[in-house]
C-alpha cells in the first residue's frame, strides 16, 4: 500500500509500522541466526569429512601388500637405463651392449621417365606388400604416396645438388627399429626401376648377458627396449659398449624411500584431520571497550561427534601391534595430540627388518583405513550420517523462515489497513469539526443591556 503518512493524525506511520514490524520479527530474525550457525556447522563437518576420507585412502594404500612391492633401478653405465614394473624383486644383471636397434634408411634415385603418368610401386616389409600409386610422376607426389600408404615406411625428398642446380633424391625411413622391418621397394615398371643406395641398414639391439663367464649368452631385440629382461624390470640401451667399458650392472633393490612416502603419507593425511579439527575447535578472545573480553568457541567447541571422532582415530593410529609402539617405525605420538614421522628411525627398522616393519606398518594402516571409512563412507559412516540429520535440521529451519515471512507479510497488510483506516477515520472527524465550527460561528450573537 501507498504510505499516507500524517495526512490527518500527523503521525508518521511508515516509520511506526516498520518499527512495530521489527519487533514482531524478532523470532524469525533469531531463527535466520540460528539457520546461518547450523549452516556453517555442516559446511565444516563436511569439510571435515572430505579430510577423513583423504585419510583413509592414504591408509588403505598402505596397507596393500603391493604397495610394499617397491623397487628401484640403477644403472653402472649410461650405456642402459632401466624401469620397473609389477613383479619386481631385487637383483642384479651384467652385460656388454653389441649393438642398438634401427630403422633401415636408403636413398632412391627416381627413373627419369616412366611409361604411365601415375607409377606405381610395391614396399615389402616384414613379409607384407603394399601397392602404391602416385597421383604424377612429381618427386614429390611419389614421397607424398608413400607417406600415406600405411606401409611403415616415411619418405622425405633431399636435395642433394645446390639451390642453383637442384637434384633430388628420395629418402625412404622405415617407421620401425629391428631386422624384421627390412623393406624392400620396387617399380611396376620393369623398365623404369629406382636406384637404390642403402644408407642404414635394420638391425635388432643386442646384449651378451653374463659377459666372460662360461654362461654368457647374447639376446636380441627388435627396439632398444629389452622387455623384462629381468622379472618386472625393463631395460632400455642406448650405445654400444667398447671392448675395454667394463660391462653394465643393473641393479634392483628395495627402495627405501618410496616406502617411507608410503608411511609418512598416513602420518601426514592424519596431521591435515587433527588441524582441521584444532582450528575449529580453538577458542578466540575480543577484548571489548568497556575493557572485558568476549570470549568464543570455535565451530567445533563442545560438539561430542567431533572429540569421538579425533579419539577413535588416534587410538588406531597409536595402539602398539603385537606390543611394539608405533614409535619403533617411526609414528611418534606427541604431547599435544599430533603425530610427527622419523624418516631416519623408520629407514634404521627397515633395514635392520623389513618384514617386521611392513607387518606393523600395514597393521596400523588396517586400523586407520577402518575407522577412517567407518567415519567418512558416504552411504553409512558416522560423520555422513551427522552431516545429513543437520542438513534437514537446516532444511526445517528455512521452511520455519519462509512461514514466517508469509506470516509477517500478512501482519504488514494488516497494520498498513489499520493505520489508513485510522487516517480515513480521523480525516473524517475533522471534517464533522470544521462543519460545527462553522456553524456555530455562524449563529447571530445576543447581548445583555
Amino acid at each position: 500500500m501507498f504510505g499516507i503518512d500524517g495526512l490527518a493524525s500527523g503521525l508518521d506511520t511508515t516509520s511506526l509500522i516498520s518499527k512495530l514490524m521489527q519487533v514482531e520479527a524478532m523470532p524469525q530474525t533469531l531463527l535466520k541466526a540460528k539457520q546461518s550457525t547450523a549452516q556453517t556447522f555442516v559446511s565444516a563437518l563436511q569439510g571435515l569429512n572430505t579430510r577423513v576420507a583423504s585419510l583413509a585412502d592414504a591408509a588403505s594404500k598402505a596397507a596393500k601388500a603391493e604397495s610394499w612391492q617397491a623397487y628401484a633401478p640403477t644403472s653402472s653405465s649410461d650405456a642402459a637405463t632401466a624401469k620397473v614394473g609389477a613383479n619386481a624383486q631385487a637383483g642384479n644383471v651384467s652385460f656388454t651392449v653389441t649393438s642398438v636397434a634401427a630403422t633401415q634408411s636408403s636413398l632412391l634415385t627416381l627413373p627419369t621417365e616412366y611409361t604411365s603418368a601415375t607409377p606405381t610401386f610395391s614396399i615389402t616389409r616384414g613379409g607384407e606388400t603394399t601397392t602404391i600409386t602416385a597421383s604424377s610422376t612429381s618427386i614429390n607426389d611419389i614421397a607424398k604416396a608413400v607417406n600415406s600408404s600405411g606401409s611403415g615406411v616415411n619418405a622425405s625428398v633431399i636435395n642433394v645438388g645446390t639451390s642453383a642446380a637442384p637434384e633430388y633424391r628420395l629418402q625412404l625411413t622405415g617407421a620401425q627399429t629391428g631386422a624384421a622391418n627390412a623393406f624392400t621397394i620396387t617399380s611396376e615398371d620393369s623398365a623404369a626401376q629406382p636406384g637404390i643406395t642403402q644408407i642404414r641398414a635394420a638391425a635388432d639391439a643386442s646384449i651378451m648377458l653374463f659377459p666372460g663367464t662360461d654362461a654368457a649368452v647374447p639376446v636380441t631385440s627388435s627396439t632398444n627396449t629389452f622387455t623384462a629382461l629381468m622379472s618386472g624390470v625393463d631395460v632400455t640401451v642406448a650405445k654400444v659398449t667398447g671392448p675395454t667399458d667394463e660391462p653394465v650392472t643393473v641393479t634392483v633393490a628395495r627402495d627405501d624411500a618410496a616406502l617411507a612416502k608410503l608411511t609418512s603419507g598416513i602420518v601426514g593425511s592424519f596431521g591435515v584431520v587433527l588441524s582441521e579439527i584444532s582450528s575449529k575447535t580453538a577458542i578466540s578472545t575480543t577484548p571489548g571497550t568497556d575493557g572485558r573480553s568476549t570470549v568464543k568457541g570455535g565451530v567445533f567447541t563442545g560438539d561430542s561427534a567431533v572429540r569421538g571422532i579425533q579419539s577413535r582415530l588416534t587410538s588406531a593410529m597409536s595402539l602398539p601391534v603385537d606390543g611394539v609402539s608405533p614409535a619403533e617405525v617411526g609414528i611418534t605420538l606427541n604431547r599435544d595430540g599430533s603425530f610427527t614421522f622419523n624418516e631416519e628411525k623408520f629407514t634404521a627398522a627397515l633395514a635392520a627388518d623389513p618384514a617386521k616393519v611392513q607387518s606393523m606398518v600395514t597393521q596400523i594402516a588396517e586400523r586407520v583405513a577402518t575407522a577412517a571409512k567407518g567415519i567418512s563412507d558416504k552411504y553409512d559412516g558416522t560423520l555422513t550420517k551427522k552431516i545429513e540429520g543437520q542438513q534437514g535440521q537446516v532444511r526445517d529451519m528455512g521452511n520455519q523462515i519462509e512461514s514466517w515471512d508469509r506470516r509477517l507479510d500478512n501482519r504488514r497488510s494488516g497494520l498498513e489497513r489499520t493505520y489508513a483506516a485510522l487516517e480515513v477515520r480521523l480525516s473524517g472527524l475533522q471534517s464533522q469539526s470544521s462543519w460545527l465550527a462553522s456553524q456555530l460561528a455562524s449563529l447571530p450573537s445576543y447581548s445583555n443591556r
